[in-house]
This record gives structure tokens, C-alpha cells and sequence, in this order.
């Protein structure tokens, strides 16, 4: 079974339907328990970093996430996946969960379009499981005005908006990080979220 974290700042029902669509397991959860005996995690969000964290905070999962995170697959999606790293600068500075090195900046590249807003291209930077199934000319769909900065090889591929925008991170372990929103990318964000649900050791 899949946890998807309901913690007031996600766009869960359609993260859901997507999982149900793909015939995974899935179910919306808000306790440590259901986080803890779930076989992987997934983290959505939409909204401020801060106020995001705040609402975290107040479920008291932010522990169980980050143990969790060790040991089983772990995907934040959207502002999911930003809360994933150190600390956010949204407004003001705030602790992330720090499951990956790096902070989330806003993007302040002149004359670009803010949010970011749209279908862009994936380029691959390194090898992820969650890429196994996507080919060299794919696109995804963002909604963002922040961006994570991290170490490139943190980075298993970016979105070129003036420069490169990190799309999926990943420990090399078991915590990945998706930008874009797998869940309303069509044809290509469904073989992502299928490549996750089969990381789970049956």
C-alpha cells in the first residue's frame, strides 16, 4: 500500500486517482501508523513552503517521515518534493525535512515568466529508477515559482527555464523528488508514478 500524506497543503485526490488508474494500492493517510506499515510514501503539496511545514508539523509526522524515508521508497511531488530538502526561502527561511542536501531559491532568472508554469522537456542527467521507462524527447507539466538548489548529482533530470530547473531528484537510495506534477503529465507521468509503485518489494 501506498500513504499518500494528507496534511491540509496537497493536491491529493488527483495524486489518488492516478495511483487507482495504475491499479496501485493507495490510501490518503494522516497517522503515524498508516505512514509507518505502508509500504512507500508519497508526499504532495501545493501552496508556501513555510505554511506547508507549519501544517506538517502540526500532524506531528515529521519524524516518522524522515525514518521512514530511510527505509522504504519515498516521492515528494510538486511542493512535496521541495520540503524534501534542508531548508526553503519562501518568504523567510524555514527547515525542511532534509532528507536530501540542498535548500529550495526562488527563481529570479530576468525575463522569465513566473510561475513557471506549463508542459517542458526532461532531460536526463542520471540514471534513476524512476526513469527507466522515459525516452530522450518526453514532457511534463510544472506549476512552480521556487526551485531546488542541490548538488548535481542529486539531479536525475532538469527542465531548461532560464537554466536548468532540477525536475527529479534522487538519494540514490530510496527518497525521490518530482517538480513537475507526475499526476497531470499524461501518458509520461504515469509511467514515472508506475515505475514507483513497482519499487515496492513484494
Amino acid at each position: 500500500m501506498i500513504a499518500i500524506i494528507d496534511y491540509g497543503a496537497g493536491n491529493i485526490f488527483s495524486v489518488k486517482n492516478a495511483l487507482d488508474y495504475l491499479g496501485l494500492e493507495s490510501r490518503l493517510v494522516s497517522d503515524k501508523e498508516s505512514v509507518i506499515s505502508a509500504d512507500a510514501v508519497i508526499l504532495p503539496g501545493v501552496g508556501a513552503f513555510p505554511a506547508a511545514m507549519k501544517k506538517l508539523e502540526a500532524t506531528g509526522l515529521v519524524d516518522t517521515i524522515k525514518a521512514e524515508a530511510q527505509k522504504k521508497p519515498f516521492l515528494g511531488i510538486c511542493l512535496g518534493m521541495q520540503l524534501i530538502f534542508e531548508k526553503g526561502y519562501e518568504f523567510e527561511e524555514t527547515d525542511g525535512l532534509g532528507l536530501i542536501g540542498g535548500s529550495v531559491i526562488k527563481m529570479e532568472e530576468p525575463d522569465l515568466i513566473i510561475p513557471h508554469m506549463g508542459w517542458n522537456k526532461l532531460e536526463k542527467l542520471n540514471e534513476c529508477p524512476l526513469l527507466e521507462n522515459i525516452g530522450d524527447n518526453e514532457y511534463v507539466y510544472f506549476v512552480h515559482s521556487y526551485k531546488a538548489d542541490c548538488a548535481d548529482s542529486n539531479i536525475a533530470a532538469y527542465s531548461e527555464y532560464g537554466g536548468r530547473v532540477p525536475a527529479l531528484v534522487y538519494n540514490g537510495k530510496y527518497v525521490y523528488g518530482a517538480q513537475f506534477h507526475p499526476e497531470k503529465s499524461g501518458e509520461t507521468g504515469l509511467k514515472i508514478l508506475k515505475s514507483f509503485g513497482s519499487l515496492i518489494e513484494n
